[in-house]
This record gives structure tokens, sequence and C-alpha cells, in this order.
């Protein structure tokens, strides 16, 4: 049964149609069938009581340049949907925090994916505190004496804002670096957030595994390959994408958040995985469905939907 989609996300005239999630899903939605809908966050609004968005009929093709058309602009009630995608990309401010209370209020009668409720409570960087035993040591504080501490007993860690994304604003610190005391200070002056410490992992320079889960079950994996002189893996930094295999310990960490995730309404998740260790749970606007298609055959999007078309089927 054709469905009525609608989609939040990012300006898609800038779409990279090479290597974005979310065009990859699209794609695979209008091969369904189904009818699209593309409007951006600002166009979000809520007036009496009823959620709307200013939206425009959307079709998609694989075509560089040329690789969407837009209808007009009218008022589409989200209640009105199928299925309402929120799929823009951090930061995980209170822009972002707003656009899930809306959101909420037409799920689940409208499916949002993922759950907007558990997207604003799993934040990337919180998610794994649930799962100490598969973390590397982390501290999350803003109390000087307690990141100290943290760095006391480690040594070699890495400083990143707790609501960042996209690799932006992480640092390593080594037990000789004196810059660690003006790091801080710099995070204390720009935002009253608390910053996050890990123990940096030296596997790092192997790879930033990204595991992709569909309803809690683990599809496939790639390998994300810091470029030289970077501890830093992410691929619109320079950082390669290699093929890679899920490995026991992968499975295992997905056995375990798995159940969670998909109790939670957490359809499409990413998990990055360095030297063994759980680093960070993505439920926001996961990415490497394009990858790992390309390098394994694993149509993530087309699992994807069969998970969001069996739901709504359950409904009615």
């Amino acid at each position: 049964m054709p469905l009525k989609v609608a989609v939040q996300m990012d300006p898609i005239e800038a779409v990279d149609i090479k290597t974005d999630g979310t065009f990859r899903i699209l794609l695979e939605a209008q091969s369904r069938g189904h009818e699209l809908w593309y409007y951006t966050p600002e166009k979000l609004a809520i007036r009496d009581g009823t959620v709307i968005a200013r939206s425009r009929p959307l079709s998609v093709r694989s075509r560089i340049g040329d690789h969407f058309l837009l209808g007009d602009e009218s008022e589409l009630r989200l209640a009105s949907a199928d299925v309402v995608w929120l799929r823009q990309d951090p930061p995980f401010d209170m822009s972002y925090i707003t656009t899930t209370h809306l959101l909420e209020l037409v799920h689940p009668e409208t499916l949002v994916v993922n759950d907007p409720f558990w997207v604003r409570n799993y934040p990337e960087k919180l998610l794994v505190l649930s799962f100490p035993h598969l973390s590397p040591p982390t501290a999350i504080a803003r109390d000087k004496s307690v990141l100290d501490a943290f760095r006391g007993e480690h040594e070699d860690i890495v400083l990143k804002p707790l609501y960042g994304n996209g690799g932006a604003g992480i640092f390593r610190i080594s037990k000789d670096d004196c810059n660690f005391n003006s790091l801080c200070e710099m995070f204390f002056e720009a935002s009253k957030e608390p910053v996050i410490v890990q123990k940096f992992l030296p596997d790092v320079q192997y790879g930033d595994k990204r595991v992709i889960l569909v309803d809690g079950e683990a599809v496939g994996a790639i390998n994300r390959v810091p470029p030289p002189g970077e501890t830093r893996s992410n691929l619109h930094i320079g950082g390669t994408a290699e093929r890679i295999e899920l490995t026991e310990r992968d499975i295992e960490i997905c056995e375990e958040i798995g159940p969670l995730l998909r109790r939670n309404g957490q359809i499409f998740a990413g998990i990055d995985v360095i030297g063994g260790y759980l680093t960070e749970i993505n439920l926001t606007s996961p990415t490497g469905i394009v990858e790992l298609e390309r390098f394994d055959n694993v149509n993530s999007a087309a699992l994807i939907w069969d998970v969001i078309e069996r739901r709504i089927a359950e409904k009615t």
C-alpha cells in the first residue's frame, strides 16, 4: 500500500547523492510507490494544536546535479502523513530538541522515524553511559577537578563537546600536553554545558567502525580510517571508508543494546566501535548505509522500509 511520507531534512539541493543516507532512503521509498513530501526544520510549526509544515511534493533520481524535483509549497498537516522522517543533521541543540517535542505530538498515530521522544532522551554520547562495561573509561563534567583527576588516571585522553557532531571540537590530550587547561577554559566560556573526556584508544589508527542496526539488529559495518596525522575518522574531514566484517565483539555489543533500541522505536541506528569499545550510539541522523551497500551489497534502506511498512500494517 502506498504511504504518504514526509521528510524533515537539511536543504536537499546540498545533498551529495553519492554518500547521503537520507537520499538513499528516499530513493527506496519512491521505488516502492510511496508519496514523498519535503520540508526543512524551520518550516515546522504548530498552530491551534495542529502540527504543520510548509512542505513540497518531492521526486528524486540518481542524477548528479539534477537529483530532485519539487512541486509547489503548501501547508501539510503532519497527522495526515503515514510516516515522518526526522533526518536533519545535528547540532543537537534547542532547535533540534524543539522539533522532537512537536513531532512527538503526532507520533505514534503518524509513525515518526526515529521515535522523537527517545531521540531526544538518547543523545549520542550519553546513551553509551548505560553500557559502561562496553565503553572506554569516560567522564562527563564541568567540574575541572573531575577532569583533572580523569586525566591524571588515564594520561592520554580525548576531550570533546558533549553535544558536538561531525568530529568538530575533538582534541587528543597526551599526558605532557600543556593545552588541557586552555582547552577547558575555551569550552567553558563558549558553553554552559559539561564536556566529555574518554581514555584515548590507540586502535583508532586502524579505524572507527560504524555498525548499522535496523530495528535493533546488526546488518553490516564499514570502517572509517583517519587520514595521516589525524585521530578523527569522520568521512567529511578526510577519513576513508573501507569494507570490514562484523566481529564477535561487534555482534555481542549489538545483541546487548539492540533490544533497547527496538523497544523504543529506534528503527535506524549507527553505533561507533573502536578497538572493541562502544564509543557512540547515533540515532539523530545515522550515516553509512550508502557505503555499506557499495561494499557488501546490503540494501539497508530496503530493510528499514520493510520494518516501517510492517509496523504500519500492524496498526491497521
